[in-house]
């Protein structure tokens, strides 16, 4: 019995690698599409989640303060930006961001209803208590936070903080 000519199949072997590299490359290509698209979806969705809870703290906040014109109604967090090449500050995602805002406007609300005529001796008790402050467990990492600028305009206090990866001291 005879073996046929190998030869004779090399072409069609050559044609079947090129269609399974192409559907291995498609399927790459189609993965990080996927995946690009997926994290935008999360991105939007965390950012869609802070506003719908602002708004509704907004709603809640000027329904109970509606007829008092003089007193803090919402609190707004903003989380600093830090120029310069050696700096410790994470780069942060948006939902990190979200979480973190969350978490310093659910410290800072003990200013809502309060006068704003009298904002001054709070407000250096609050910068004292949110000094080097530590958020544990945001995301599975650690950040010290450190109010830079308040500022009440229009019954909203907006409050601009320092946001830096907390490292833990060697035990």
């Amino acid at each position: 019995m005879r073996v046929p000519p190998f030869e004779r199949y090399m072409k069609w072997l050559q044609m079947f690698g090129v269609l399974l590299l192409g559907m291995l490359l498609g399927a790459i290509v189609y993965n990080s599409i996927y995946h690009t698209q997926f994290e935008a979806l999360v991105n939007l969705k965390s950012d869609l989640e802070v506003k719908l809870e602002q708004y509704e703290s907004d709603i809640k906040s000027l329904t109970d303060f509606k007829n008092q014109h003089t007193v803090i109604k919402s609190v707004l967090p903003h989380i600093e930006e830090e120029a310069g090449q050696k700096t410790d500050k994470p780069k942060l995602d948006k939902v990190t961001e979200a979480q973190l805002i969350k978490r310093i406007k659910a410290d800072l609300s003990v200013f809502l209803g309060q006068s704003i005529y009298e904002i001054d001796s709070d407000a250096e008790l609050a910068r004292k208590l949110l000094s080097r402050k530590i958020y544990t467990n945001v995301l599975e990492k650690d950040y010290t936070v450190e109010i830079t600028t308040m500022l009440l305009v229009d019954n909203i206090l907006q409050v601009w903080v320092k946001v830096r990866l907390y490292e833990r001291p060697p035990s």
